[in-house]
């Protein structure tokens, strides 16, 4: 065998690993991954039984930026393809099947001098057999402006397999939150299709299966729209603390609070916030304006 193992046999072994089917993972299931991604994949199968030469899972290249140090690094993170969840739903013996995913209008926009036609939203629905008998339809909505990944993070357009299947990308979103939503016990871990080709930082891996990240964006983002001119009278230790996101965490929130709005009031409180930090970023405050005209269509019920 002409691939030289840098994990030793021993290690292997405890795996019930050969040779064999190492090189396989390794040249074929997971091509130019470091040999410590590569195990790290197999030890998230072996733990959930699954096997890893059906690649359940994915090695998403991410660029992380730890909390502590500040820096940006690039690291291999196991994330489960929407497949897995599909596998799981499939293993619990209730599940009855899924609808073919609806589309909402196509929407043409230009991201810079890169001119992209996307689904507006798309909408999944799964399927489940309740022990009474009863099938249950679980639904989740998702909109292609907050799901779609950027070439880069001095850019607003999206990355290749964003703007090559904006359909097949979103709906794949669409059914991973569906999947989630019938079968919680599958657990709240975003899939590859979801994070593929997007930034993280360190802590936000930790605090997604923790604390509502949109409910807490919204509380934030509230509290500084809701501020009196007093308030900023007061001393430095009682004034709300100093915003000091960069553009592209100012659209996230935004995004985050348009979604949990209530009513337009409170969306239109929100978006005239973000327009005015958004200001000198034209193509961000496009993304924010179209997210400002979903939502607000949602509220008024024009959808």
């Amino acid at each position: 065998m002409s691939t030289e193992l840098t994990i030793s046999s021993e290690t292997l072994a405890l795996r019930g690993i050969d040779e064999a089917t190492w090189s396989a993972l390794k040249n074929s299931i997971y091509p130019g991954a470091k040999d410590e991604s590569v195990l790290m994949a197999v030890d998230y199968c072996h733990a959930r039984k699954l096997d890893p030469l059906m690649k359940p899972v994915h090695l998403v290249p991410m660029s992380v930026k730890d909390s502590k140090t500040g820096r940006n690094e690039w690291r291999d993170v196991v994330m489960p393809g929407v497949g897995l969840y599909r596998i799981q739903a499939d293993r619990s013996g209730n599940y009855a099947g899924a609808d073919e995913p609806e589309f909402g209008p196509d929407v043409t926009r230009k991201f810079g001098d890169v001119e992209v036609t996307f689904p507006q939203w798309c909408k999944c629905t799964v399927s489940k057999l309740m022990p009474s008998g009863q099938v249950v339809q679980y639904s989740a909505k998702e909109y292609w402006v907050e799901n779609y990944a950027t070439a880069g993070r001095d850019t607003t357009a999206p990355n290749a397999m964003w703007k090559k299947r904006p359909y097949g990308q979103l709906a794949k979103c669409a059914e991973a939150q569906a999947l989630r939503k019938a079968w919680p016990e599958i657990g709240q871990q975003a899939t590859a299709e979801e994070m593929e080709g997007k930034f993280i930082d360190a802590a936000e891996i930790i605090e997604r299966d923790v604390t509502p990240t949109s409910q807490r964006q919204s509380t934030n983002l509230n509290a500084l729209i809701n501020q009196k001119p007093e308030d900023q009278q007061k001393p430095q230790e009682h004034q709300p603390k100093k915003d000091d996101r960069g553009p592209e965490d100012i659209l996230s929130g935004f995004s985050a609070a348009a979604m949990s709005a209530r009513s337009v009031k409170d969306l239109d409180r929100a978006y005239q916030y973000a327009s005015q930090r958004l200001a000198d970023h034209p193509a961000l405050l496009d993304s924010a304006t179209d997210v400002y005209g979903i939502r607000k269509d949602e509220l008024t019920g024009e959808v």
